[in-house]
């Protein structure tokens, strides 16, 4: 591992006096950026994001849409999954904030600079005196510490889970927070700190935190609410006195004076409105929609823009996920079996015309993916304390997901699955797989709109034909997540993105920690030891400085790759899920009246950066 001693060594051979800016214990000085691997792509006078158009006209309002409803203006508790959309970011902004277009780089917000050390053990944030709440009133350091203690008491599992690890939080003055974070062993943390929102502990109610609200909230963004229709309408407003309106990182953003979002309880209807001009912007998920639903006057005429955004970022997965909480999910042969039942051939071709492309592992389309790669040496040490964790088919790399003949009716899947199920106690009675008790093999599948339930419905066709009862029911999307966050499902379907620079987002999808954590997104259910511990290993990976890394580029990501292709391995061989498929490119509609910059970040779009061209 390329770790202190070989960077020691680099520094006293090379003499490069940045390299001992900071040695452990040794807090350097202040810094406007941290990057989680590397350096900051920007330089300390940057002037803008590249990916904005700094000469951005405001004005204008931008009409939205989402499906479903929301019952709560609060997005950081447990019952944050049916909160409006367009608070985060808008109302509510925090200590520093990403660019789109790096991995996991942050730049001055609230916090104008920070200070770590090597090791990152401990983190002091620096808040800059002009910051203030949509009230005027100013963020001081006990806004933080309120915040911190509130969020870590109360606030959602991965961030209860993480502000865990800190071991002191302390606030010397109004304008300084310091963290000791000794014994955390996590390079991630001030990272994770420093995009914590900072909430005002005038208008927070501490006491009720938990509970769903509607009371407008009081953030540091630059819009504030106008409007709220329970379940149909959010309006944010742009504040005027916004007080980071000239800041490099806020220049060209925020251009719009008013943001309505409605919200559409049928996708049909939303679209209708879309081509009726009603909604300004879409992001299509259907493909046969994108292929022939455009063929309208508006689409026709120019009115409306159709663009294919290239994607980046690693292809992260959506699947029917399998509650391990309940039998007969525990047994990994049921799962496999279960999931080889995917027809993706024959739903790619039959109901979406071939545009997808069928997810595998959990990175796919990257460098971190584990998918067609045999184990390094490092990736087999890092497993090593737990064998049989990994299949040797997966660890080879020569693992894939079955390929069906596209007849809708593989013969040959569907006898390798009834024998995996026979090994795992099932056997084919009367047309049913039943247990030793004769009870059968059934189950529900949650979904939470037509799309999900017609892919639903294909796949329970097929589950059928092995003697395997599955029902399908749809809810509506507040029931949806409440029933989520509960864990009380058999099957539904989930969504796990990707980043470049996988985290402690993977604690709250996959340590044991959250296996049972109410609200936490580990839907499955998954506690394994190993999982856990190639977390921690993504999470200890260290980065060198980026001199260094000219010169060791190779080997100076190779622990932190190694260790995510380790999980994906793991995940994999567990068969948690049944993987659905990806789409290469993502799919935008919006009206010729809005303006966008030439070009798109890592990231993908960024309504934040648009603009409107008339009025």
């Amino acid at each position: 591992m390329i770790g202190r001693t070989i960077r020691s060594a680099f520094c006293a051979v090379l003499g490069i006096a940045l390299c001992a800016a900071a040695p452990a214990g040794v807090v350097a000085p202040p810094m406007g950026a941290i990057a989680m691997h590397g350096q900051p792509a920007l330089p300390p006078d940057f002037d803008h994001l590249p990916y904005v158009n700094p000469d951005a006209p405001k004005g204008g309002r931008l009409d939205l849409a989402y499906l479903g409803a929301f019952d709560s203006l609060n997005p950081y508790n447990v019952k944050a999954l049916s909160t409006a959309q367009g608070l985060i970011g808008n109302v509510y902004q925090s200590l520093m904030a990403r660019s789109a277009d790096e991995p996991f780089t942050l730049y001055g917000l609230i916090a104008k600079s920070l200070e770590t050390d090597e090791a990152r053990d401990r983190v002091i944030f620096h808040l800059n005196p002009a910051a203030r709440f949509s009230d005027g009133t100013p963020i001081t350091s006990a806004d933080v510490v309120f915040t911190f203690n509130l969020l870590k008491a109360k606030g959602r599992p991965q961030q209860r889970a993480a502000f865990g690890l800190v071991k002191a939080i302390d606030a010397p003055d109004d304008w300084t927070v310091r963290y000791d974070l000794s014994g955390a062993n996590d390079r991630e943390l001030p990272l994770t700190l420093a995009i914590m929102p900072v909430l005002s502990r005038a208008h927070t109610d501490a006491e009720h935190f938990e509970d769903q609200t509607l009371q407008i909230p009081v953030g540091s963004g630059p819009y504030r609410v106008k409007e709220v229709k329970p379940g149909e309408r959010l309006v944010l407003e742009r504040d005027p006195n916004y007080w980071a309106k000239d800041l490099p990182i806020s220049r060209g953003l925020y251009n719009f004076d008013v943001i309505r979002i409605d919200y559409y309880r049928d996708a049909t209807a939303m679209f209708e409105a879309f081509k009726a001009g009603l909604i300004d912007y879409r992001v299509e998920d259907d493909t046969n929609r994108w292929r022939t639903g455009y063929d309208f006057p508006a689409a026709r005429d120019g009115r409306i823009v159709r663009a294919a955004i290239p994607s980046r970022l690693p292809k992260g997965v959506s699947g029917f996920a399998f509650n391990l909480r309940r039998a007969p999910f525990a047994d990994v042969r049921v799962r496999e079996a279960l999931a080889s039942m995917f027809d993706f051939e024959w739903i790619n071709a039959n109901l979406f015309a071939g545009a997808y492309k069928r997810s595998e592992g959990f990175f796919d389309d990257s460098e971190l993916s584990s998918i067609g790669r045999p184990a390094s040496a490092r990736e087999r040490e890092l497993l090593a304390p737990f064998p049989g964790a990994v299949r040797d088919d997966v660890m080879e790399g020569r693992w894939r997901a079955p390929v069906s003949d596209g007849s809708g009716g593989d013969r040959t899947i569907a006898r390798h699955a009834i024998d995996e199920l026979e090994r795992a106690g099932y056997v084919l009675r009367d047309g049913r797989l039943v247990d030793a008790h004769g009870a059968p093999l059934a189950f529900e599948i949650l979904v939470k709109n037509r799309d999900e339930e017609r892919l639903a419905l294909a796949y329970a066709r097929n589950l059928a034909r092995i003697g395997v009862a599955a029902n399908v029911r749809l809810v509506d999307e507040v029931q949806f997540q409440r029933r989520r966050t509960s864990f009380d499902f058999d099957v539904m379907i989930g969504t796990w993105v990707a980043s470049p620079s996988p985290g402690n987002e993977q604690r709250g999808r996959w340590s044991s920690a959250a296996a049972n954590a109410e609200g936490a997104y580990n839907i499955c259910g998954v506690a394994s030891p190993a999982i856990d511990a190639m977390i921690a290993a993504i999470l200890a990976a260290e980065s060198i400085d980026a001199m260094i890394a000219a010169i060791l580029a190779a080997e100076s990501s190779e622990d932190f790759i190694a260790a995510v292709r380790a999980l994906d391995r793991l995940l994999i061989s567990g068969f948690y899920i049944a993987p659905l498929y990806y789409a290469p490119e993502q799919w935008i509609a919006y009206s010729a009246k809005l303006g966008r910059p030439d070009e798109t970040p890592l990231f993908g779009v960024e309504l934040s950066t648009w603009w409107r061209r008339e009025p």
